[in-house]
């Protein structure tokens, strides 16, 4: 989901990304985002998979869930320090890589007691950058009413398809999406 807002962010305002001069540096940001956030912890997963770690990718009971939560959570924690230490990406972004990065560890602390949605998680906190974006940029290149309603589109759909997948109980679901909602704001009143 970071990689998605980071482009989500270049595009709906993309001169606050005013230190990208080139294609190159467009490139570096987005692969470093998708490799750290999503690579890294696929790979790790598949390794545990491989390993025995992990009965399945799907990660059904909650107590298998802790060593990837906390792999993952290194490599969130790992890239949010990198973002807020270096000067190439925008205040918005560094605050939406910190949220999401308090988002999967509110997450894990909740795994301990009940089984939580990451994916609701996710879409949840991505739901909370969009209005967060919105209300805080006019755009003159875009009409942004159309991409929150699709965004509150996906975000539903995907909270659906978990539980037409009897993957989580409703209210795994709805904890996912206000975590991962309240992280965002969370992370967003202590940094801005």
């Amino acid at each position: 989901m970071l990689t998605y807002g980071l482009l989500f962010m270049m595009w709906v305002n993309p001169y606050q990304f005013g230190g990208i001069s080139n294609n190159d540096m467009t490139l570096y940001m987005i692969g470093s985002i998708a490799g750290i956030s999503f690579f890294f912890p696929i790979f790790s997963i598949v390794l545990m998979r491989m390993l025995g770690m992990v009965e399945s990718f799907q990660m059904e009971e909650r107590e298998e869930r802790i060593i990837p939560y906390i792999s993952t959570g290194i490599f969130y924690l790992w890239l949010s320090v990198n973002i807020y230490r270096t000067s190439i990406f925008p205040p918005s972004f560094e605050i939406y890589a910190i949220g999401a990065t308090l988002g999967l560890f509110l997450a894990f602390f909740i795994n301990n007691f009940t089984k939580i949605s990451m994916h609701t998680v996710g879409v949840g906190g991505f739901l909370a950058m969009v209005i967060i974006t919105i209300l805080s940029t006019v755009s003159p290149l875009h009409d942004l009413r159309m991409i929150l309603l699709g965004v509150i589109v996906l975000t539903g759909l995907v909270g659906t398809a978990r539980l037409i997948l009897h993957a989580h109980e409703p209210k795994e679901i709805y904890g996912g999406y206000l975590v991962g909602f309240a992280a965002q704001f969370i992370a967003l009143n202590f940094l801005a």
